[in-house]
């Protein structure tokens, strides 16, 4: 049958299975969302700024595991994706974004709202294309598809030109191409290898990054820990993977790791690392980064292998396929002593906070205790991210949603609509600080117009807290731009912006607060004052080993010997 090109766009995300997109109109894409209107079988979710779109569609991706998508026009549009794009690529996020373009003709004359997106977005995704041909067009938007989802996933842009939209050509409907799970290049003498590092093992250590997540594998990392008894820790991406109420369970690794799993990790015989990159923030100096022990590290991605961390063996291959594999063959080992070290260890060092104040871990254990660790947790990025990572205790996959790589600030309202968006009888929070709050907070304005009953928690300590916590560490208290302390009234905002308002100044008020945000069925922003000096620990120094994690405790003692 004969179609436009904006027919076919549409059609290809019915094709796709795409239920809802997020996105924002303009000139270059108007035909496609005329299409769109006409069709009206695809939920579309008009953002407030295009940024909170490519955040809203990579919530959705994180927490359904399915190809997210947002629309934008060209120009300022298009490059308004850019740092949601970047974020989900820094995460192996699958999301498509389709953009519009000028006219063919138009192109590279400077032409009005003109952009080469393509030029802009080639570093941050996966694969990019631009479409100057209607009868392209619909393999184009297909093989965008099968790029995000397989492998290691990541976000796709195909940029369309305006006169392709409105071009017609012949179009024949297609499946979807099957995408399959990468496990031919799992080596016999790999595994071989790794099985013999097992079963040499009297202090093995498992882990777990966002890679077991992105693959499903959390029944088989499980499978694979109670078989070895060995003690888990998981990086930011890899909550859940692995259950937070798990006995063997023993925090996250790295800069704000627990003791615990700093410790555990400093003093094992083998890391199993599963789905994890070794980022810079995990492994603190690389130089004497677990140096007991030997590594063996599985991940679908072999540019990983030795790319920060030398390793003893590696297994390339979809994570649940290697260790169907592995579980499969190995044999079922006790570690009684070794765990009896870890217990001491989560004995010596638990994580503590200051008990008689409202603080951030108080809110997100007492959040935690209200949802009963059921609730889907988004956030923006800073101490709250951190204390969100240390205090909430995620028992599955895909229940934690946060910008890990790049790090971005303003993330977490977007993928919290998107999260909801995707899981409607779920309960979705997003936790951010008074600082990145500000970045998108119009992004409430979405969340009521649609009604989308989300949870927006501002942990509102009137300053940037990260920021302030390195500046009093380690520039001598000069707070340099991080003091926020102003005229701004959250609760006004939420009113303004169409939804409730509750403030938090108290521990007695929080539960309270957290139980009728629930109940009300309408998106809530919670104001929660705490202190602007609270500080997240444990941490770890800049380019100090992972085994040097100090507290609050440790500074007193440091001044008190000074």
């Amino acid at each position: 049958m004969q179609l436009t090109g904006a027919e076919i766009v549409v059609e290809c995300m019915k094709e796709q299975g795409v239920d809802t997109i997020f996105g924002y109109p303009g000139g270059t894409i108007l035909n496609i969302y005329d299409a769109l209107y006409k069709h009206n079988e695809i939920r579309h979710i008009l953002t407030s700024h295009e940024q909170g779109a490519s955040h809203a569609a990579d919530g959705y991706a994180r927490s359904t595991g399915k190809v997210g998508v947002c629309f934008a026009t060209s120009g300022p549009g298009a490059t308004n994706l850019v740092t949601g794009i970047a974020t989900a690529y820094m995460d192996s996020i699958p999301l498509v974004a389709i953009t519009c373009n000028v006219g063919t003709p138009l192109l590279g004359k400077d032409s009005f709202q003109e952009i080469d997106i393509t030029g802009v977005t080639m570093p941050i995704t996966k694969h990019n294309f631009i479409v100057k041909d209607v009868t392209a067009l619909a393999d184009t938007i297909r093989r965008a598809f099968t790029i995000a989802r397989s492998g290691r996933p990541g976000p796709v842009l195909v940029d369309i030109t305006k006169d392709v939209t409105a071009n017609e050509t012949e179009y024949e409907p297609k499946e979807p191409a099957a995408i399959h799970r990468v496990k031919d290049t799992i080596r016999e003498e790999d595994v071989e290898r790794a099985l013999k590092m097992i079963k040499k093992a009297e202090r093995p250590f498992i882990f777990v990054g966002g890679g077991a997540v992105i693959s499903d594998a959390a029944e088989e990392v499980t499978e694979l820990a109670h078989k070895l008894q060995a003690p888990v820790c998981d990086s930011l991406m890899g909550k859940g993977a692995f259950s937070g109420e798990d006995a063997l369970y023993t925090g996250m690794l790295g800069m704000h790791g627990t003791k615990t799993a700093n410790f555990g990790v400093s003093h094992c015989d083998l890391l199993i690392t599963i789905g994890a990159r070794f980022s810079d923030r995990v492994i603190g100096n690389a130089a004497r980064f677990a140096k007991k022990a030997k590594i063996l590290q599985i991940d679908i991605d072999p540019a990983e292998i030795n790319k920060n961390i030398m390793v003893a063996g590696s297994i390339i291959g979809d994570v649940k396929e290697v260790l169907k594999v592995l579980n499969g063959r190995v044999a079922e080992k006790q570690h009684p002593q070794w765990l009896d070290e870890i217990e001491a260890l989560k004995n010596k060092y638990p994580l503590k906070y200051q008990p008689e104040k409202l603080t951030g871990p108080y809110i997100l254990q007492e959040l935690y205790r209200v949802t009963k660790g059921d609730a889907i947790i988004t956030t923006d990025v800073g101490q709250h991210q951190m204390w969100a990572a240390q205090y909430y205790k995620y028992k599955k996959p895909r229940t934690f949603l946060t910008s890990g790589g790049l790090g971005t600030m303003g993330y977490g309202l977007g993928a919290c609509i998107g999260a909801k968006v995707a899981n409607p009888d779920k309960t979705v929070v997003n936790i951010g600080g008074d600082g990145c709050f500000r970045m998108n907070l119009n992004e409430l304005a979405t969340a009521s117009r649609y009604n989308i009953p989300i949870i927006q928690i501002v942990v509102n300590n009137h300053v940037l807290g990260m920021v302030r916590q390195w500046q009093n560490l380690f520039y001598g208290q000069r707070y340099a731009a991080t003091v926020l302390d102003d005229k701004v009234d959250f609760i006004k905002v939420a009113e303004g912006l169409g939804c409730e308002g509750i403030r938090v100044t108290t521990k007695e008020e929080l539960a309270p607060a957290l139980e009728r945000a629930i109940s009300l069925g309408r998106p809530v922003v919670l104001d929660c004052q705490i202190d602007c000096d609270d500080k997240v620990f444990p941490m770890v120094s800049p380019g100090a080993p992972i085994e040097e994690a100090f507290d609050a405790e440790d500074l007193k003692a440091k001044e008190g010997q000074a």
